[in-house]
């Protein structure tokens, strides 16, 4: 990763803050783009003086568009792209509320929709690119509470593909799709069950490894997009401990 320049949304925590500091440890310049202003300026703090944070909400199309062109001007252009901002939580049927349906289609699918967009029309113009999304193990199957989750995630997966489809042979597009990982997400989605513990254990009883993912796990799959495998485009990658297999 060295001397490559990256573009990470949700890059204050869980998948999006692992991807920031692996890539920047091995030498990248890292754009950080989240909603929470404090955390990217403690983590940008960390990271040094290649590290610049963005604060954003990728639901709203002109902040992105803003926020994209700020980080590729700090970076002075951009090699990757990595949508890891989202949202999650279960609720069932009845009480997904249109509002609920709105938030998680808004933050998970066009979210990635107007960063990937921003980011793929400046990869054209420099010549070169690579775009890496997170989609999930729930676009492909499906699980009870999560409705509105595995639909924006689902269209996360077509929305690569024709993508990729499209920016080729420029701009590689590709989805890694976790399984269970280990988060503050995950964290705040076991504290809403009776006993967490206990929905931990059940939880990962349904991962044929037996465990949630850490989110370094997650980074080695897109670090093979984003570098090392420069004839992938529009591939979707699962990487979910066996969820898909069984």
């Amino acid at each position: 990763m060295r001397g490559k320049r990256v573009l990470v949304t949700g890059a204050s925590s869980g998948v999006g803050e692992a991807t920031a500091r692996a890539f920047a440890a091995e030498g990248a310049s890292v754009a950080l783009l989240a909603r929470r202003a404090d955390r990217l300026e403690a983590i940008g703090e960390e990271l040094g003086d290649d590290a610049h944070g963005f604060p954003v909400d990728v639901s709203d199309a002109d902040a992105v568009a803003t926020a994209v062109a700020a980080a590729n001007e700090a970076l002075g252009g951009l090699d990757v792209a990595v949508n890891a901002a989202g949202i999650a939580h279960e609720a069932s049927l009845k009480d997904i509320a249109p509002a609920d349906w709105r938030q998680m289609i808004d933050v998970n699918l066009s979210g990635t929709f107007y960063v990937a967009r921003e980011a793929a029309l400046l990869m054209l113009a420099a010549g070169d690119g690579s775009i890496v999304n997170i989609g999930s193990d729930l676009a492909s199957m499906g699980h009870a509470g999560f409705a509105h989750y595995g639909a924006a995630k689902a269209g996360v997966v077509g929305l690569t593909k024709n993508l990729a489809a499209e920016l080729a042979p420029t701009v590689r597009v590709n989805v890694v799709c976790p399984g269970p990982i280990d988060t503050p997400m995950m964290e705040a989605e076991l504290a809403h069950a009776e006993d967490p513990e206990a929905a931990r254990r059940e939880g990962m009883a349904g991962v044929p490894m037996g465990r949630f993912a850490a989110p370094e796990e997650i980074v080695a799959a897109i670090r093979l997009f984003a570098v090392e495998a420069p004839f992938a485009t529009g591939a979707v990658l699962p990487v979910d401990g066996g969820t898909t297999v069984v």
